[in-house]
């Protein structure tokens, strides 16, 4: 299997909008450095069957896809309905086009809930002709439940994001925890075991309201004791260059485009 780092970035990407010359603000990381440049969250499974399953819909999802060479997508997979998630839900029906049919789609009955609120058009039965808009073939998933996409089997753990929930995700012994700043006894007894950790990490010391912190991730990682972290979901303090200098072995910065097998 393999995991495609499509998007590395906070919910407002870096640079964010503004900066001195309203070319973009770059916080505290430095321009010059290419993976400092990250879009809005989501990865790509590759899986062992050939299938891709593209995990959230970003606002940047058509460059992220095109930038990365990926050309088909087989399924989608919501971890919450964030805008910075799922706000490219447009481009879907350009990945129907593609596949020649609707799309399996997994996201629990709040996500669904809350698509339906915002993408009412996206989400009536397809008609069987143009996908002139996104077609889905909708999945109710529950936290705490395995569920298998095609010969990918995933297991979705419930997370506590500040103001709402949302899901990480185990695929055997790998990980993807985005959008976190607590994880309770329940989700840290279900990634006991894991040897590579993607995880959110928005700044280098306390936690954001909604997400983790390093001093936070790095108490995660005492407990699970991971051979490789990677961190994502990284804010405008988190140069990529500074992180690579201090932090410990097995530690990284995620960047745009990284592939990790696993």
């Amino acid at each position: 299997m393999k995991i495609t780092l499509l998007g590395t970035g906070g919910s407002a990407g870096l640079p964010q909008i503004g900066g001195a010359d309203g070319r973009g603000d770059w916080g505290e990381t430095d321009p010059a450095e290419p993976r400092n440049r990250r879009s809005r969250p989501s990865i790509v499974i590759h899986g062992d069957d050939g299938k891709t399953i593209l995990v959230d819909t970003s606002p940047d999802m058509r460059y992220q896809l095109t930038g990365c060479g990926i050309g088909k997508i087989n399924a989608l997979l919501f971890t919450h309905a964030h805008a910075d998630h799922v706000a490219g839900l447009d481009d879907v029906r350009i990945l129907n086009r593609i596949l020649g049919a609707p799309l399996p789609a997994y996201a629990t009955r709040e996500v669904w809930e809350e698509l339906k609120l915002r993408f009412s058009y996206a989400m009536q039965p397809w008609n069987g002709r143009f996908f002139g808009r996104p077609a889905l073939e909708p999945h109710e998933i529950f936290p705490g439940q395995s569920f298998n996409v095609f010969d990918t089997r995933i297991f979705p753990i419930d997370q506590d994001h500040g103001y709402s929930r949302s899901l990480g995700l185990r695929i055997g012994n790998l990980a993807y925890c985005t959008d976190v700043v607590r994880l309770d006894d329940t989700a840290l007894a279900a990634l006991q075991g894991i040897k590579i950790f993607i995880v959110d990490c928005f700044t280098t010391d306390q936690d954001h309201p909604t997400h983790a912190g390093l001093a936070t991730v790095r108490e995660w990682i005492d407990q699970l004791k991971p051979r490789r972290t990677i961190l994502t979901h990284m804010g405008p303090a988190m140069d990529y260059h500074t992180l690579c200098n201090t932090l410990p072995p097995g530690i990284e910065p995620g960047y745009d485009g990284m592939e990790i097998s696993a």
